[in-house]
């Protein structure tokens, strides 16, 4: 293949020998896959028409580009000449982003977990012309290794056997059908929802926990944020102090593991060890969207100050370092840099004391955990905290206040130093999706610490959505160097929609609610199943694949499901729509037999059972501007109040309508005053902050 000449964005021209169709698209990770000697195609209708016109199979190739193992299978195999020649002469190779489509990855993910038992990324799907799987895997090595078979024998088998035994490949493509249709068709359950089987979820949880360490089940141990963010709603309903110890436990230990930053904030995607000790490095928007939204609320239920200092590090971390000019959050951070995993994070022990001189280097070092030996690869350690602040400033002779000034400024200085060494890539491209789940954590950030920096960042990324992720009324999924693609899934309306809500919470702009609404109606429009309840991931617009899921499963984001019930809930009550009620209580018994015998897969729509059982509606009457409505908000914003459904009517201020239904008849008061009904009654108004605050508590 000729020598192909590339003009890079820096102005620096470089040459590479192969350049494929993937050139001409804006996915970072496909881009990264554009200098493969592979044919790559991106999905869509030349690859597709291609196969059926040549009778060829597929190979389907699905990853992210923050994925480590997909990055060592583009090494060994696709930059491999020979293998890519067996691929070019055997297969039409279409390569896709999961994120930006979630869709094709969710339904080959479910047959990939169909066919072998077990998913991950790189996902590898031999398809069908018809996109049927009829073979599929993960990773694959280039040659037989630890009782693997090597990709180039893979690739041999597969064609030979798509060729010579079709009888036998339409035998297990009518098999995959069969069994994502089960998986995709789910009936109502035909019982009444009771409140016990949120004891029977949290005695799951119980089983699963990990009393040393937090956590749930053996390594790799994932943040369960959803399942810690259900036991504090379980622990506010019931007053178990087992649930709530279980949260803070797992919160205590993962922000004193390697699997947080401790110098630039943030959470690692997860940790391959027990002790939540050695991360894998990469970092992922939604995860410290959900895990700051839990250090928050714990912080709201416990007021222990180390919850709220981590929620703000990570909200730091994000202004600082995955924010876009244009006020969007970016989507993930590599694991890798210079090739190496991890090599941009971690120390050892002479790189500090460098830094930091020998004096003040050795109580550094002995309080993160950097010993001579270190914890990872090379001598080199992940900074870590196995140690009590009291036990190092005994240790060394340090007053705890002189130790505690002393760690500050050591973590201001290696992270000064650390932003010179190359770093991580980074996925410059914008998800709504994620970014509705990160405008709610903003919010969530200024409710607790009245921090003004964190609403406008909630508000800037939510303008950038409705200005420039918006076309003819829709959502999209995607917008990446200046290029909006790809109609919007129902997670992206569903966690969009709710950031609109949370918006309206915390600055009683009417806008924000009646986008919220506006983007509801049409998410029922979209996405709505009117035979059996429940929305559908992919909508009416969306591209039409072999099968259309409702994606029940909480998994590393909730599901659009979950999120939506929250939604119709808060909508219904704050709207007086009680068709959105009813729709919500659809999605429940939807689902309800799934929450029953699999808890653990559905926590957060778990939550929104509790919160269905139990909404806590708080209306008040003032001014926004009014020191006394203010102080009152203040409470509200402070105290854990999980199923707390929020409004303000300002006398001055007309409502359209039958919005706000809850405050329709209370007025007639010029001092501002807070109503509040709970388990559906109401308690006596309160008109200031320290009344307020005894009936929250």
């Amino acid at each position: 293949m000729v020598i192909n000449t590339i003009e890079e964005s820096k102005g620096e021209k470089m040459e590479y020998k192969h350049v494929n169709r993937l050139i001409h698209e804006t996915s970072p990770y496909l881009l990264q896959h554009a200098h493969n000697p592979v044919d790559w195609y991106p999905w869509g209708e030349e690859a597709l028409s291609r196969a059926k016109g040549e009778d060829k199979p597929i190979l389907l190739s699905i990853g992210y580009s923050s994925c480590h193992w997909c990055h060592v299978m583009e090494k060994e195999s696709f930059e491999n000449e020979a293998i890519a020649r067996i691929m070019n002469e055997r297969f039409i190779n279409i390569k896709v982003d999961r994120e930006e489509r979630p869709d094709l990855d969710e339904i080959y993910m479910n047959a990939v977990q169909v066919m072998t038992g077990s998913g991950g990324w790189p996902m590898t799907v031999f398809l069908t012309p018809d996109l049927i799987p009829f073979h599929a895997g993960t990773y694959f090595p280039p040659e037989d290794r630890g009782g693997m078979p090597g990709f180039p024998k893979i690739l041999v088998v597969v064609s030979d056997y798509y060729r010579s035994r079709r009888g036998e490949v339409d035998k297990m493509v009518a098999q995959v059908k069969n069994a994502l249709h089960q998986i995709v068709e789910i009936a109502p359950s035909q019982e009444m929802m009771d409140a016990k089987v949120l004891s029977k979820a949290f005695d799951a949880l119980e089983s699963q926990f990990d009393p040393a360490y937090g956590g749930f089940g053996k390594a790799p141990k994932f943040p369960s944020s959803m399942a810690l963010s259900f036991l504090l709603r379980y622990w506010k309903r019931t007053g178990s102090k087992e649930a709530l110890k279980m949260v803070e436990v797992t919160l205590r230990k993962m922000a004193n593991g390697g699997i947080y930053d401790h110098l630039g904030g943030g959470f690692h995607r997860y940790s391959v060890d027990d002790r939540w000790l050695i991360p894998h490095f990469e970092k992922m928007l939604y995860d410290n969207a959900l895990l700051s939204r839990t250090f928050f609320e714990a912080y709201q239920a416990t007021r222990k100050e180390t919850y709220r200092r981590v929620g703000e590090e990570i909200l730091s971390y994000v202004l600082r370092d995955m924010r876009s000019p244009e006020g969007g959050f970016y989507s993930t951070q590599d694991a890798d840099s210079e090739g190496e995993e991890g090599k941009f994070y971690v120390w050892s022990r002479d790189q500090i004391k460098e830094v930091l001189g020998k004096e003040k280097g050795t109580p550094f070092c002995a309080y993160y955990g950097v010993g001579p030996q270190g914890n990872f690869e090379g001598g080199s350690s992940v900074l870590n905290i196995p140690s009590s602040l009291e036990k190092i400033s005994e240790l060394y002779g340090i007053p705890a206040e002189d130790l505690e000034e002393l760690l500050e400024k050591g973590r201001k200085k290696l992270l000064a130093e650390r932003e010179k060494r190359i770093k991580p890539g980074r996925d410059e491209k914008i998800l709504t999706s994620w970014n509705g789940l990160m405008i709610s954590s903003f919010v969530d950030g200024f409710k607790t610490t009245g921090n003004e920096q964190y609403l406008n960042g909630a508000k800037e990324s939510a303008r950038f959505i409705l200005q420039e992720m918006t076309k003819d009324g829709h959502l999209m999924r995607v917008f990446n160097k200046g290029k909006c693609q790809v109609k919007g899934y129902s997670e992206d309306y569903a966690f969009f929609i709710q950031a609109l809500i949370d918006l309206y919470e915390a600055t009683f702009e009417i806008d924000w609610l009646k986008e919220a609404d506006d983007l509801s109606k049409r998410m029922i429009h979209q996405f709505w199943d009117e035979r059996n309840g429940g929305f559908f991931f992919a909508g009416k617009e969306n591209e039409s694949l072999i099968a259309r899921s409702k994606n029940p499963y909480d998994n590393a984001t909730p599901s659009s499901n979950s999120v939506a019930v929250f939604n119709l809930i808060r909508l219904g009550y704050l709207t007086g729509e009680e068709s959105l009620k009813q729709k919500a209580e659809q999605i429940l018994h939807l689902f309800y037999n799934f929450l029953s015998e699999h808890p653990s897969g559905f926590s957060h729509m778990l939550s929104g059972l509790s919160f269905f059982f139990g909404p806590e509606e708080i209306g008040i009457i003032g001014s926004k501007n009014d020191e006394r409505t203010k102080s009152m908000l203040r409470e509200i914003y402070l105290a854990y109040l999980p199923n707390k459904i929020l409004s303000l009517k300002d006398p001055q201020e007309r409502v359209e309508g039958n919005w706000f239904p809850f405050m329709g008849e209370k007025g007639g008061t010029e001092v501002p005053t807070a109503f509040v009904c709970r388990n559906f009654t109401c308690l006596p108004p309160v008109r200031n902050g320290k009344e307020l605050k005894k009936i929250l508590e």
